[in-house]
């Protein structure tokens, strides 16, 4: 707890020198790209809400039955970050999807021609937005898929982006039930509920993100955790459909495999859903190459228009590698700060576990792995491992200078599960967690 309230306060210190040394101009309020401001009564309402969920959450995600209380759980977190944006204003849930420099500007680009858009897309990388020229297509298609189907402008793009990344806490609740077990599950549905990347799922295409690499896990996890031959076909193929979306919705999700990842190493699945995973990993790379888009030269154009921008590439690699992880701990909050040296512990502690695969599915489990018996937090270890992994991987390759609170929100909600550890119902650090995002909101205006 220590570490993180004074790594957090030193970011921010530094931060508060380096600008006034003249060292950060691009940056109002290093290492946040935000403005230091204040709201006190426009707080109530999210207050209110995060005084009933506190409350409320533990004994909902203990009592209801387990469809019943995923659906709760999603509308609570779809409320919150709502609940949060709206402080500043009705308009603040639309207001960051109208900037020039978002992916809307650009929408316009892709007529009468999306395939020739997409074709010559790396070619014509610098005439577009600044969130254009920072990703790969795939985030564009998918809002112009939205406008062809009647579903246009910044309303509906806030519906998509705020009601997907709120179901991320389904798709995650079910990938613990599949590894772990319910009530491992359970404890962490109010922690993933009241979590503080909730302050960036509106309204940024980052929380799309989150959910599309949270479902593919999921479903990765559904796939290895029955025992019906052909829906685990089909799950993996669908799971691997979105988790090969991943380096096309942005470059900065390639480390995020290390999730995945971990769903295979602690389940151990059949070959058979393997190869369906495979196939599924390989579908959008397909399409979307088929249609003139190669992956390196997005890169590689993405690149040269980020060395000659004003922006991320002028700021200090030495700051923000430190500070890119005050910001991750903003992001967690302080509950999991407490829990997170006991699951580094476990997985410490239970690597034979791992490695003599007592953690592949037994014909009596169904839905959860034999070491769960014997190393229950083992599960929960592992896949924070592997998001900080991800994160690390990231933050030391130099691209994720500055900008990382939501950047790091796909990252951050599999790193929240570390909460579960706490005796529950744990209502004190459920607190805590929504404080922190309350604080934040309050004392921070950003334009996402």
């Amino acid at each position: 707890m220590a570490v993180w309230a004074a790594g957090i306060a030193a970011a921010f210190a530094v931060g508060w020198w380096r600008r006034r040394a003249g060292l950060a101009p691009e940056d109002p309020l290093p290492p946040l790209f935000a403005h230091a401001r204040l709201l006190t009564w426009q707080m109530l309402p999210a207050a209110a809400v995060a005084a009933v969920a506190v409350a409320a959450l533990p004994a909902l995600a203990r009592r209801l039955r387990w469809p019943t209380a995923l659906l709760a759980a999603w509308a609570i977190a779809a409320l919150w970050a709502v609940a949060l944006a709206a402080a500043d204003g009705a308009d603040a849930l639309t207001q960051p999807l109208k900037a020039p420099t978002e992916y809307l500007a650009g929408l316009p680009q892709l007529s009468p021609d999306p395939l020739a858009w997409l074709a010559t897309f790396s070619d014509r990388l610098g005439g577009y937005t600044t969130q254009v020229r920072g990703h790969p297509p795939l985030p564009m298609l998918v809002l112009w898929l939205l406008q062809e189907a009647g579903l246009g402008g910044t309303g509906w793009a806030a519906v998509l982006l705020i009601g997907s990344g709120s179901s991320a806490v389904i798709a995650i609740a079910v990938t613990l039930r599949c590894l772990a077990s319910e009530r491992v599950a359970r404890a962490a549905v109010p922690f993933l509920v009241l979590a503080p990347p909730a302050l960036w799922i509106a309204t940024t295409m980052d929380a799309f993100f989150l959910a599309t690499g949270a479902w593919g896990t999921a479903l990765l996890a559904v796939a290895t955790a029955r025992s019906n031959r052909y829906g685990d076909l089909v799950a993996a193929m669908f799971g691997g459909i979105l988790l090969g979306a991943l380096p096309y919705l942005s470059y900065g999700l390639l480390p995020l495999y290390a999730v995945p990842l971990a769903v295979v190493v602690l389940s151990r699945p059949r070959p058979p859903v393997l190869v369906a995973l495979a196939c599924g990993l390989g579908a959008v790379p397909a399409l979307l190459t088929a249609g003139g888009f190669w992956w390196w030269d997005g890169v590689r154009a993405t690149h040269e228009t980020y060395l000659i921008s004003r922006g991320s590439a002028q700021r200090s690699f030495a700051y923000y590698a430190f500070a890119d992880f005050a910001v991750l701990g903003l992001l967690t909050g302080p509950a999991i700060a407490y829990a997170l040296p006991g699951a580094l512990h476990t997985l410490r502690r239970s690597p034979r576990a791992l490695l003599s695969g007592s953690g592949a599915p037994g014909p009596s489990t169904g839905s959860k792995i034999d070491s769960a018996a014997a190393h229950p937090n083992l599960p929960i270890a592992l896949l924070v491992g592997a998001a900080l992994l991800g994160t690390f991987a990231l933050d030391l390759s130099g691209v994720t200078k500055g900008e990382v609170e939501r950047i790091w929100i796909p990252y951050a909600a599999w790193i929240i599960p570390a909460a579960a550890l706490h005796r529950l119902p744990a209502r004190g650090w459920l607190a805590a967690q929504a404080l922190t995002a309350l604080t934040v909101q309050a004392l921070v205006l950003s334009p996402w």
